[in-house]
């Protein structure tokens, strides 16, 4: 199901939504791995957001720590989502997978 409140942040095929807080060093490590991985894949974009200004999202999405990252199809369709910092590997696995618009499982 798509989020409609995620549809203002997407821009191509996949993009990657980070929610963080703004003394969070684990978000600030993962803000590098999600930059790294939308700087090399096309189409692939990345936003970071900060919970405390979104708490629309946060209750909509679930977010229950941060950081979180979902990764979100063209749809608006959360099709994978990470609690702490995503590994590089598995991350860049989960936005091929999204991007060949199969599933992920979590």
């Amino acid at each position: 199901m798509a989020v409609t409140g995620l549809a203002r942040y997407l821009a191509g095929p996949v993009t990657l939504v980070q929610f963080s807080s703004a003394q969070c060093a684990p978000c600030r490590a993962a803000q590098r791995i999600c930059a790294a991985v939308a700087a090399e894949t096309d189409g692939v974009r990345h936003v970071e957001l900060a919970a405390e200004e979104h708490l629309d999202l946060v209750r909509e999405l679930g977010i229950w720590r941060t950081p979180t990252v979902l990764v979100v199809d063209a749809s608006g369709t959360v099709r994978h989502r990470v609690s702490g910092v995503p590994g590089r590997a598995a991350l860049l696995g989960a936005v091929e997978l999204v991007g060949s618009r199969r599933t992920v499982e979590v």
